[in-house]
């Protein structure tokens, strides 16, 4: 099927993602991270990508998340044309959560602040902004923080500032990297379990890269990707 024709035929009611044919590599061509990638998830689907380190599992993620654009082949997330769209920055914004491994809050905001920075490209005022970061931050048991700096917390409740502030635009995709990578077991487990109870409440497609194959037997689906590939899916 020529790559025009995909985009024709996607339905986002089935498939919310995807991927044919896609390969990225870097260092001028050097070095290949995607090998032609084909992968289709559906709508509301938990699915864990595992792999060994450099086996192209966060270079998967980055497209997702539209952070990166691929060489070759077609993407289509949420019925966006990743290879088409111009303004990707608005299109992470409303359709996109992230939660990575080392949190990437801001350090000299307080906690409800980072919770707020994503509302900000959007229609609310500053009133309905902070409302809801400090409904957000209820949900992730978080009230007796809010007027903390990040550094004043532990990883786990650092993690769960980063899961508030992906939800902060209403995602319909949450992509996680190594969400638990930082943490020690018990409390890993304490934020698996609230995000598979976001994806089960919300209806939210919920994507973890992860090399603890513990983590990924959690997800409704594996995909395991080894240089540059997906070797099961």
């Amino acid at each position: 099927m020529e790559l025009e024709a995909l985009n024709e035929k996607y339905d986002v009611t089935q498939n919310i993602i995807q991927i044919k044919g896609l390969k990225k590599s870097f260092d001028n061509g050097k070095i290949t991270a995607l090998n032609g990638i084909d992968l289709n998830i559906k709508k509301g689907e938990f699915v864990s990508i595992i792999g060994p380190s450099g086996s192209g599992k966060s270079t998967i993620l980055n497209m997702l998340g539209a952070l990166d654009r691929g060489d070759e082949g077609f993407i289509n997330v949420s019925g966006h044309d990743l290879n088409k769209t111009k303004d990707l920055s608005s299109f992470r914004s409303k359709e996109i959560g992230f939660i990575f491994q080392l949190h990437n809050l801001i350090p000299n905001l307080t906690v409800v602040e980072n919770v707020e920075i994503p509302m900000y490209e959007g229609d609310l005022s500053n009133k309905e902004i902070r409302k809801k970061a400090l409904k957000l931050l209820e949900y992730v048991e978080l009230t007796d923080k809010v007027n903390r700096r990040p550094t004043e917390l532990s990883g786990g409740e650092r993690q769960r500032v980063a899961i508030a502030r992906a939800l902060a635009n209403d995602p319909s995709i949450i992509l996680a990297d190594e969400p638990t990578g930082s943490l020690d077991s018990k409390t890993g487990q304490i934020i698996l379990q609230r995000l598979r109870e976001i994806h089960e409440k919300e209806n939210v497609t919920l994507i973890v890269v992860t090399h603890d194959l513990s983590v990924a037997n959690q997800a409704e689906r594996i995909i395991r990707v080894l240089d540059g590939k997906i070797v099961e899916n």
